[in-house]
């Protein structure tokens, strides 16, 4: 059984990572071309429109999901519940969104967002439609088929947003690759399981589940409120155009992190909670996520920083340039905000909600007071305080996670430090050679600071990090070896 489990979840994370690599190449291609035809103006519309529509799917969910994951055996009339009242609130939601489009376009004076707001927020109930399917296919570690449908959905909204973008559709070409994605994951998911439910609706089911359900909601809310409110003051307080150098660093900034992170926390949440009693095991899998995540991630948005002015001005072009200064700030806040992501998997996996729930409170009482500090002294101040709050929150969550997993400070920096040494000293040797290369071309400067840090990353890996280097190769070993069974 146990040889069973760790065979998913290698598997499941190997796909995982594949199909969040892929994705993410498909969306970075799609944002360099799109942002090219597009004004920084378009994405700032979307920045505010984006804020509403992450709030409400979060209201949708209401938690229940991540209850049906953690749960032992959930019943189906448990899904049937779920399933029902995220249709309901996603429809109430929606109206309610259309309702306030109008003075939300007269408070930005904007009139586009009337037109598009009763399109954009199609998310809602679409996206209600196949949430009981994913966490279906999640408890059943069925990553290869998820992986597949989200790259596909993602490849096909990326080339039709490509399109209406060369063909001057604007803004709107945002706005259907947003509501296409999630409209051919749905159809994919009904069409490849046709989840049908003799089972009848139940509030006592949805009571049960409630408590733990809704302590999730109130940190998630809070979070994604905290999280993305200082675009909105960004929109009324300076323009649109500003939002939109802003939130495309943040987009930018947020491809290899969140992919990364989605990848390993779709995978470990469900298997955590399978070993949740194993003391050893739990505490074990926890090291193994940091090392990998912290292996990964330190070197890429270290090695973004140094590179950002080449990247912007070979990807972009000029007229992206103010985006530099945003996108090396907030860079930094992605060192952090996977291994907080990570210390808050073990709290959904093993507290009762209560702990999530006062910490998001507490940590949002800090954020409170950072952007009243930051929002009156501009974007750049702005964007050093979300920096700050990714190092709030990395401290906060695993000093609460700590005692559910009992590993100390001391193994919790054995687990990061060496890691993050080797990155810090890869960022300098790229700076050290970039004073000597200014002379050069953007394209040839990027090269050189690329393979330099590549380079030296490689080198330092091999003769300091064996056990972290092992542990990439066994997973990718272990895929490329079932796949090669499998195709047998």
């Amino acid at each position: 059984m146990e040889a069973k489990l760790e065979h998913k979840v290698v598997k499941g994370v190997a796909w995982s990572f594949m199909e969040k690599f892929f994705t993410m190449l498909v969306q970075m291609v799609v944002s360099i071309v799109v942002a090219r035809q597009l004004s920084p103006d378009d994405f700032g519309v979307m920045a505010i429109m984006t804020f509403f529509c992450s709030v409400a799917l979060a209201v949708v969910d209401s938690g229940f999901s991540q209850t049906l994951i953690r749960k032992k055996e959930p019943t189906q009339e448990e899904y049937r519940s779920v399933f029902i009242f995220n249709v309901v609130m996603s429809l109430v939601l929606y109206v309610a969104l259309v309702a306030v489009a109008r003075p939300l376009a007269l408070f930005y004076n904007r009139a586009v967002i009337v037109d598009i707001a009763p399109v954009l927020f199609l998310l809602l109930p679409i996206n209600s439609l196949c949430v009981v399917q994913t966490v279906m296919y999640t408890r059943e570690f069925r990553f290869a088929l998820l992986s597949k449908i989200v790259f596909l959905a993602s490849l096909i909204s990326g080339l039709v947003a490509v399109v209406m973008a060369l063909t001057g559709y604007g803004i709107w070409a945002l706005v259907a690759q947003r509501l296409l994605a999630m409209g051919i994951k749905a159809l994919a998911f009904w069409v490849l399981r046709r989840w049908r439910s003799s089972a009848r609706f139940s509030f006592a089911a949805l009571r049960a589940m409630a408590p733990y359900s809704l302590r999730l909601l109130l940190s998630d809310l809070i979070a994604s409120i905290y999280n993305n409110v200082a675009q909105l003051f960004i929109g009324k307080m300076h323009s649109t155009g500003i939002l939109g150098y802003y939130s495309q660093a943040q987009k930018l900034k947020d491809l290899p992190v969140i992919s990364t992170v989605q990848a390993v926390q779709g995978v470990t949440f469900p298997a955590l909670a399978k070993v949740q009693d194993d003391e050893p095991k739990f505490r074990d899998g926890y090291c193994r996520i940091l090392r990998l995540l912290s292996f990964v991630l330190f070197p890429t948005m270290l090695g973004l920083i140094a590179v950002a002015p080449e990247l912007f001005t070979l990807l972009l072009g000029d007229r992206w340039m103010p985006t530099v200064p945003y996108f090396k700030i907030l860079a930094l806040s992605g060192l952090l905000y996977p291994l907080s992501i990570v210390a808050y998997n073990i709290l959904k996996v093993r507290s009762d909600g209560r702990v999530i729930l006062r910490m998001e409170i507490f940590k949002r009482v800090i954020m409170t007071v950072v952007l009243l500090f930051t929002i009156p002294r501009g974007v750049s101040a702005i964007a050093w305080g979300m920096s700050f709050m990714a190092l709030v929150d990395w401290v906060v969550n695993a000093y609460c996670a700590e005692s559910y997993v009992r590993m100390r400070a001391v193994g919790y920096l054995r687990a990061l430090l060496p890691t993050l040494l080797l990155a810090v000293a890869m960022f300098f040797a790229i700076e050290i050679i970039s004073l000597y290369i200014g002379s050069l071309a953007p394209l040839m400067r990027f090269v050189v600071k690329v393979a330099t840090g590549v380079v030296i990353y490689s080198l330092g890996a091999l003769l300091f990090q064996s056990k972290t280097l092992t542990e990439c190769y066994q997973l990718v070993g272990g895929i490329i070896k079932k796949s090669a069974v499998k195709a047998d």
